[in-house]
């Protein structure tokens, strides 16, 4: 009975232990995705075939309107959009006249996330025999779209362009719990979309398949 009960309370400390070393690790994987999130824009000047814009606010799109006047790309897609969105409401919404811009850009329907976004880019960049795209997107999504785009296209070169916004407190983000609980789920998120490409590469199955 003794034996019984010393080894109960054995399993038990050890199950305490690896439930603590567990929080331990999530805990550290968030402070590294947290610090990893880009304070600055990066600075590679060099224009690309295409400049891609995920949907999910008007600076995205302001940014990539801005790009490709500046002549960073030759053409602008917009992956994600709504449905019941067309151009040129899209365009007034980011505070440009339609017919300005109409002719370069682009806009995909089929994506609803950014898995999505990855496969509906990589099937209109094919379309477009382009090799290298301007990647636009918050700052905080950056990495979980880059760990998606190189997946889904391994042969094309990214360049990441994040974009900040206001309400995102990039700095002591801990004690802003709006920021902190975005975090928080974009971090779940990553961890979620890293677990599927490492299943699905397993699996043997391609971007295009899942």
């Amino acid at each position: 009975m003794r034996r019984r009960r010393r080894h109960k309370r054995f399993s038990r400390r050890h199950a305490l232990a690896a439930i603590a070393l567990a929080l331990l690790a999530h805990l550290g994987g968030l402070l590294w995705f947290a610090e990893g999130i880009p304070r600055t824009a990066i600075g590679e000047p060099e224009p690309t075939d295409a400049i891609v814009v995920l949907t999910g606010g008007p600076l995205r799109l302001k940014e990539g309107l801005t790009l490709l006047s500046e002549a960073r790309g030759k053409k602008l897609f917009v992956s994600g959009v709504n449905p019941d969105v067309d151009m040129g409401e899209l365009l007034r919404v980011a505070g440009q006249a339609p017919a300005e811009f109409a002719c370069c850009v682009a806009l995909g329907y089929a994506a609803d996330n950014t898995a999505g976004n990855a496969v509906e880019t990589r099937r209109w960049m094919d379309e477009e025999g382009y090799r290298s795209l301007r990647l636009v997107t918050a700052s905080y999504h950056m990495r979980r779209s880059l760990l998606e785009f190189h997946r889904a296209m391994p042969d094309i070169r990214i360049i990441p362009h994040p974009v900040f916004p206001d309400q995102f407190k990039r700095d002591e983000w801990w004690q802003w719990p709006g920021t902190l609980a975005l975090i928080v789920q974009e971090y779940h998120k990553y961890l979620a979309a890293l677990a599927r490409a490492q299943f699905l590469a397993y699996l043997g199955v391609g971007a295009q398949d899942a």
